[in-house]
């Protein structure tokens, strides 16, 4: 993956190094926020934390792109502790 970075960056931004961009890249998270409902189930939303804007210059510069937001999920109420989660579309 840094071979084909280092072309890239060789290309679209010669200043930079790919320890540097995948540092930069690295800022952007995924996290799940679990919101509870009323019949006892929990809608998950799965999130990508939007990047800075010196981060989204860089992925533009390199020309990228973040993928979609995912899907929510919604919890199916289940006897046990276990939880069962399933995909809305």
């Amino acid at each position: 993956m840094q071979i084909t970075l280092k072309q890239r960056l060789l290309l679209h931004a010669p200043g930079l190094t790919a320890t540097a961009v995948l540092e930069k890249l690295a800022e952007i998270q995924m996290i799940d926020i679990w919101i509870p409902t009323v019949d006892q189930r929990w809608l998950i939303l799965p999130r990508y934390t939007q990047p800075s804007s010196d981060t989204k210059l860089l992925i533009e510069k390199l020309r990228l792109e973040l993928p979609n937001q995912p899907p929510p999920r919604l919890t199916a109420p289940t006897e046990s502790y276990e939880i069962e989660v399933q995909t809305l579309r």
